[in-house]
């Protein structure tokens, strides 16, 4: 199986230590969103977990913890933005992210780093040639640390809109998303660097940006050195090209507080969440209650053998 850690929160910069912990004992318990007292039980050992991923913005907690996973294969999903605190409110300043992304990069190797440019949009005070100056600088200093990057444009979620109201945030007009894309991947090109999309309704081809897979199965038989057989993720919408994963991770839980995140909904739910966490419960947030129903999650190993590589250069 492959895990996804996570979509809807950071766990490597606010619960890794609970992570680990989860891995030390074999197991972790997943609340189903739709239903709350649906519970998955999901074993967890280097026999059946293929590849964990990870989506972060700030990794700088897990940095010395990473020896704990040497007998799982891993990567990381690294968004680094040049937004100010007024938009990505609890995040590191952007010098500190960068070399907490070197760091990163240096010691489990550049082909297991992904930048994240996402997402893109604009406002009254950020504009497309905002974006440019920023993208290129970023390239030139991060393009030698990946080999691989994301973009993607805000998606014009319901629950997002009164969070960016106040930015004077508008859809970028097809000209504007023209001119930036075709610089965004001339930059790119200068650092032999690859840039995809995610999960993007608009198609990017003509502009020389194919559409990406966050959770790439070219990439983990790569890193694997051997063929995974894995099938489309049903649960992600049509235009993710994601392989299947389980998901770990809980909505309302993210600490950072961005504007744009669709994964949060509430800020004093989020509070509420961070507070109930505990490093020692099998769940994330909580623990299990009298009336949970608690199901063992069939696994699936998508290797055909156990691999020999080395996790670490």
């Amino acid at each position: 199986m492959i895990l996804s850690v996570s979509r809807r929160t950071d766990i490597p910069a606010f619960y890794f230590d609970w992570f680990l912990k989860r891995i030390e004992e074999g197991f972790l318990y997943v609340r189903n969103p739709m239903n709350p007292k649906q519970v998955s039980k999901i074993l967890i050992n280097k026999n059946v977990v293929d590849c964990i991923v990870f989506w972060t913005k700030n990794p700088e907690r897990a940095l010395e913890k990473l020896d704990k996973l040497e007998d799982y294969m891993f990567y990381f999903q690294y968004t680094v933005n040049p937004y100010d605190h007024d938009i990505e409110k609890n995040v590191p300043n952007l010098d500190t992210r960068i070399k907490t992304f070197i760091k990163l990069s240096q010691k489990i190797g550049k082909d297991r780093v992904i930048w994240r440019y996402d997402p893109i949009f604009l406002t009254d005070k950020i504009d497309v040639e905002f974006h440019l100056e920023k993208f290129e600088e970023m390239v030139n200093v991060l393009g030698d640390y990946t080999e691989t990057m994301v973009i993607s444009i805000l998606d014009d979620y319901r629950k997002i809109k009164k969070n960016m109201e106040s930015l004077s945030y508008r859809q970028m007009s097809q000209e504007e998303l023209s001119f930036l894309m075709k610089n965004f991947r001339n930059i790119s090109d200068n650092k032999n660097l690859k840039i995809y999309s995610c999960a993007e309704d608009i198609d990017l081809v003509g502009f020389g940006i194919e559409a990406g897979r966050c959770i790439d199965q070219e990439l983990i038989s790569r890193l694997l050195q051997q063929p995974i057989e894995i099938k489309k993720d049903k649960n992600q919408r049509d235009v993710c090209g994601c392989v299947e994963s389980i998901e770990v991770g809980v909505y309302n839980t993210c600490v950072h507080s961005c504007r744009y995140c669709y994964a949060n909904f509430s800020d004093p739910v989020v509070r509420e969440n961070n507070k109930n966490h505990d490093i020692n419960s099998p769940m994330l947030i909580g623990n299990v209650e009298d009336k949970d129903r608690i199901t063992e999650r069939k696994i699936k190993r998508f290797r055909s053998k156990t691999s020999q590589i080395s996790m670490f250069d």
